[in-house]
């Protein structure tokens, strides 16, 4: 009984360590597919598409 406690342990530091390199890949691939605001707020709608239809 006194055996388990310390593999127990050892597997949670292990999964806890792989979540976090997973949390910081998702992070990171985030971070390089984000627009900026600036981006997404200076554009202009644009209707004129609109004028040659009823």
């Amino acid at each position: 009984m006194g055996d388990t406690g310390p593999v127990e342990g050892r597997g949670e530091q292990i999964q806890q360590a792989e979540r976090e390199a997973a949390r910081r890949r998702i992070l990171a691939q985030a971070e390089a597919e984000r627009i900026p605001a600036e981006e997404t707020t200076r554009a202009v709608p644009d209707r004129r598409w609109r004028r040659g239809q009823p």
